[in-house]
């Protein structure tokens, strides 16, 4: 693309959803009250687990974990989407665009990491219960842990350098409320052919390593419980592992929707996008705390301290 005499581009235009007009104010409230659910249910859990000495394991800690990234993950964009569906502003500056795409993946990537080291602590309780405490004792999960932080933060450093070096001098206009690589990288004015392929390399590489590695210890985790003799043996094994199951799924569908499928379409990108930003953070306290006894006990010993802090 020829860019002339056109000067570079200090700020994007965010569009919006899609076939939404008419429905800011509705839409406002509902994704207000998703987004402040989604904070208080995780800083929730989170508390609980810090002040509970019986969740001190390494399964809750990665779940600690996994609720400070669902507070700080919807934070990257729904505050300027909300800012968006009343009317104040629909431009971001450029520096916000690029700061937006470095740590929507630099959580998202984190995040991925982390069900992936769930899966593995869970694979080690159910395949190797006995050398359990000696696997994942403190040091090895802290190191997991920094380990998705800094994986996390080249992936993101990665993406961010291979969309915003490329020359931005023309057309504005992002197809989404919020600046991300697929509605971001059209609007280059030069040849995005290699950091689209790189990109998407890049992200396909880290999405099908990890669905793979959860893959492969679930298979050795099923396999560990079908020779379970008991059926309450088998049933406690498997509600373990359910919740973490199910959020891998919420996580990887939408994910999977967005940056691997040959077609796109700006109404569908949007509404998954709206359910991997807004709605999976939401849900995962209430998977974590309606099917997990003892977080709910936890949780619950924590709200009598809290209305009867003298005891009576």
């Amino acid at each position: 693309m020829k860019t002339g005499n056109s000067s570079p581009v200090t700020e994007f235009v965010l569009l919006g959803i899609p076939n939404t007009e008419g429905l800011e104010a509705t839409m406002f409230v509902l994704f207000l009250i998703f987004y402040v659910f989604t904070l208080l249910g995780n800083l929730t859990i989170f508390l609980t687990i810090l002040a509970s000495s019986n969740l001190h394991t390494p399964m809750y800690f990665f779940l600690a974990n996994l609720s400070v990234f669902d507070i700080f993950f919807p934070s990257v964009n729904c505050p300027k989407m909300m800012v968006l569906l009343v009317g104040q502003s629909c431009t971001i500056s450029y520096q916000g665009c690029a700061s937006q795409v470095f740590f929507y993946h630099l959580l998202g990537c984190t995040e991925c990491f982390l069900y992936t080291v769930m899966a593995y602590d869970r694979f080690v309780a159910i395949c190797h219960p006995m050398r359990y405490t000696v696997i994942m004792n403190p040091r090895v999960c802290t190191s997991l842990t920094v380990g998705t932080w800094l994986g996390g933060c080249v992936h993101g450093c990665i993406l961010t350098f291979l969309i915003f070096k490329l020359p931005y001098c023309g057309p504005n206009e992002v197809d989404s409320f919020f600046c991300d690589i697929p509605v971001v990288l059209p609007l280059a004015c030069a040849d995005t052919s290699i950091a689209q392929m790189v990109s998407l390399t890049n992200v396909g590489v880290v999405l099908l390593t990890c669905f793979l590695l959860v893959l492969t210890s679930y298979t050795r985790i099923v396999l560990s419980i079908l020779k379970i003799r008991s059926s309450e043996g088998r049933r406690r094994a498997f509600s373990t592992c359910s919740a973490h199951l199910t959020s891998v799924l919420f996580f990887y569908g939408p994910v999977i929707l967005v940056y691997l499928r040959p077609a796109s379409s700006p109404w569908l990108d949007a509404v998954v996008q709206v359910f991997n930003n807004v709605i999976t953070p939401c849900l995962n306290p209430l998977i974590y705390s309606l099917r997990n006894k003892d977080v709910k006990l936890a949780l619950r010993k924590v709200l009598v301290e809290i209305a009867h802090p003298s005891g009576v």
